[in-house]
């Protein structure tokens, strides 16, 4: 069962895949040959994963391929603007079907003092423990 919910909750369904793929990079086979590509759409479920989760790199699990694979296919997405265009792209396919107010826009934020910071009441200590 709780793999069952695993496997759907990792996986990009079908429709977000089709309008994400276009964006990626084409990538050439290597002529010296080497080892084939991982697979891209196990690596955007890895990313689309950490994003969801807040997990770090290392924690990532096995299904989405090495840690380190994964992190480099995003370092170079994000400066490709992948995720930027992806993002455009849904807006634009959002307000096609529910309409933005384009002209009417809110921010939101909140800023408050750390509860554990700011000065200290006590002395400092005169030597090491």
């Amino acid at each position: 069962m709780r793999r069952d919910w695993y496997g759907r909750f990792a996986q990009m369904p079908e429709k977000m895949w089709r309008r994400f793929e276009p964006l990626l990079p084409r990538y050439r086979r290597s002529r010296k040959g080497g080892r084939p590509r991982v697979n891209l759409r196990g690596v955007a479920n890895g990313i689309f994963y950490l994003l969801r989760t807040g997990c770090q790199w290392k924690a990532l699990p096995p299904q989405f391929g090495a840690p380190s694979t994964v992190h480099r296919y995003f370092q170079e997405w994000s400066q490709r603007r992948v995720f930027h265009r992806f993002w455009k792209k849904c807006l634009q396919t959002y307000d096609a079907q529910r309409g933005i107010a384009w002209r009417w826009q809110a921010l939101d934020g909140s800023m408050t003092k750390a509860p554990l910071g700011g000065e200290k009441n006590r002395q400092k200590p005169h030597r090491s423990r």
